[in-house]
């Protein structure tokens, strides 16, 4: 049964009034992979009274319930809303998989801020606390790429009360039981928060503190240096307090980050009674796209220790892998055999790394991660703890289950940590049994310096597994392929390095058919490299494609085979001064043009070249 969505719904229960009011910018999905199903799910399992506000517009959208007797939970929606309404490129997207029938607009840009507003308005007394990816991702000032400017925390922004970041099923339970108990949201405290208070307020002990909302809106350098703290201190264990200063009188201070949930906690989450599917209200509008690719699948794990320089994940789960256990994933594959929408298939067996079981060595649990390297990059730590046995006995027990025919394995296979592990056995049985056709890694470019950027291994790393892939596939029998993700216009990627990742591709036979260009979302160290020039963590230099023109030259190289890009690619190849790579020889990227006067323009507005009209 889903939880209340209209008035109707909630009467139907017999209530009154809800506890607690959730509200999301997606639809209303109750998956376990939507974050305000798991909160929603959570409140209602702690027995109090739930409903659901999805992608509200209008002012009688937020009181078509009432007011809430304790509080307000509020989200932007699984991804940031201005992510789910851009393209890298600052174009309007033109659909929403959240959304109902796949349609765009159903959000407002920056949806936490306006939903808080607006809550604010009608109800001046709410107690509001907000959580989720664009809470987590901005609760420091923080640099907005489609603003061009640094934006204070959103807590402040919002006129919320408390901002939870994270994955906080542990900080929902402790400030949902003061709400009731009648404790004002903004006196709460507890690890896994932020809140804003006044000079005399701020903790004294165990505490840092980093520039100003000022300072960092107008010296790149401290903006840099603010960022470096904010990713040392996100360790459960030994990460301290973060004070920022925003105003005269008024700063944000971040608790310390909450210890993630154990196995059995985990558990007792994805155990929950979630419908797995969209609410049915939206069948007449086409459903909602998002649940094709998760409504079958099986998360796992949580967290990642890769700590990639321009994903959120660590930022937001952490670097701390802490999984399921095998028992909880079973059960829930044997639920799916009894619903009538599964044909057979379970789409993925995963999370934000799916071949990762554990904390990534025995130090990390008792001393934390270390603050002055990654696990595997550029070179694995030698402590790594490498072990995909209890995965292998995971697949091998869902593969078993009667009336389960596949189990794919699609999302985050880090390869670098499967090469890591000498036997050949896990890896025979992902491609005998896990991979369907196609599997999807992640090198994202070849030149050392823009990989040491990126926080990724080197290549060799990719070109060896490549080796091994293809060796173990034909030994078991099937056709099968690598499909390489690559990113165009990284920090640290010059016009040479685009160049050199081209050849690299052709060498390879690599042709994609889509290109992601590097986007500065909110939080990441890669995007304070793009908006200071800086390495947070070395504080050395950085080069940043910044004008659309290179940035379309970028992609382009990496799609040179398409005779459209054919002149982009000549004039990208010219600017950079290796001629040699144009012509018919066998290490060419293209042939010359006909007319070897022909020069290529930009249109920015478009973002695409074309060449000179011919004058009549």
């Amino acid at each position: 049964m889903f939880l209340p969505l209209t008035k109707k719904e909630m009467e139907i229960r017999g209530w009154e009034e809800a506890d607690f009011l959730c509200v999301t910018g997606d639809a209303y999905v109750d998956h376990p992979s939507f974050g305000m199903a798991i909160v929603s799910r959570l409140l209602e399992k702690l027995g109090y009274r739930v409903a659901v506000i999805a992608q509200p517009v209008s002012d009688g959208d937020f009181t078509r319930f009432g007011p809430p007797k304790y509080g307000w939970f509020v989200n932007g929606g699984n991804i940031d809303s201005m992510v789910s309404h851009y393209t890298a490129a600052k174009r309007l997207r033109r659909g929403d998989a959240y959304s109902p029938g796949g349609q765009s607009g159903r959000r407002p840009d920056r949806a936490l801020t306006v939903y808080c507003r607006q809550i604010r308005k009608l109800y001046p007394q709410a107690q509001i606390v907000i959580g989720g990816l664009e809470a987590s991702m901005r609760r420091f000032a923080h640099y907005d790429y489609w603003n061009d400017s640094v934006m204070p925390s959103v807590l402040a922004d919002s006129e919320a009360d408390l901002l939870i970041y994270g994955m906080g099923e542990k900080q929902t339970e402790y400030i949902a039981a003061q709400l009731a108990q009648g404790t004002p949201a903004r006196q709460i405290r507890c690890r896994g928060t932020c809140y804003l208070t006044d000079e005399p307020d701020l903790p004294r002990e165990n505490a840092v503190t980093i520039a100003s909302f000022t300072k960092v809106s107008s010296d790149k350098h401290s903006y840099a240096r603010a960022t470096k703290v904010q990713m040392e201190e996100q360790d459960p264990v030994r990460g301290r307090k973060i004070i920022q200063k925003h105003d005269y009188n008024t700063f944000l201070v971040q608790m310390e980050p909450m210890e993630p949930l154990n196995t059995a906690e985990l558990d007792a989450v994805f155990a929950m009674p979630f419908q797995r599917m969209y609410h049915p209200s939206y069948e007449k509008q086409g459903g909602v796209p998002a649940i094709a690719e998760v409504e079958f699948s099986i998360m796992q794990n949580r967290g990642c220790f890769g700590s990639c320089n321009f994903c959120s994940i660590a930022f937001h789960q952490g670097s701390r892998v802490t999984c399921r256990s095998i028992p909880s994933i079973v059960a829930e594959a044997e639920r799916f055999v009894q619903n009538p929408r599964f044909k057979g298939i379970i789409s993925d067996v995963g999370g934000p790394s799916a071949n990762f079981r554990h904390p990534s060595c025995e130090k990390q649990l008792t001393k934390g991660s270390c603050p002055n390297r990654k696990c595997l990059a550029p070179r694995p730590c030698p402590n790594v703890k490498v072990d995909h046995t209890e995965y292998l006995e995971l697949l091998r027990r869902l593969r078993a289950i009667p009336g389960i025919r596949k189990v794919f394995v699609r999302s985050g296979l880090r390869y670098d940590y499967m090469m890591l592990e000498k036997d050949d056995t896990f890896m025979r049985e992902l491609l005998a049994h896990h991979v369907s056709g196609q599997l999807k890694v992640a090198p994202e470019h070849c030149s050392p310096q823009v990989l040491d950027c990126m926080g990724k291994p080197h290549i060799g790393v990719y070109e060896k597994f490549s080796q091994r892939f293809y060796r173990l596939t034909k030994e078991v029998g099937k056709e099968q392929y690598l499909v390489p993700y690559f990113i165009s216009s990284h920090p640290g990627s010059t016009l040479k390095d685009a160049i050199q990742l081209a050849v690299f591709m052709k060498r390879h036979h690599i042709h994609p058919e889509q290109v992601q260009d590097f986007y500065p979302t909110p939080g990441t160290v890669s995007t304070c490299m793009f908006y200071t020039g800086l390495d947070p963590m070395t504080m050395k230099e950085v080069y940043v494609p910044k004008s659309q023109e290179e940035k379309w030259l970028q992609r382009a190289l990496l799609q040179y085979f398409k005779p459209e890009n054919r002149r982009a690619v000549i004039t990208a190849l010219k600017k950079a001064r290796r001629e040699d790579l144009i012509g018919t020889g066998p290490d060419c990227l293209v042939p010359p043009e006909r007319n070897q006067t022909a020069k290529v323009k930009f249109h920015a507005k478009k973002g695409r070249s074309y060449p000179p009209k011919k004058k009549k």
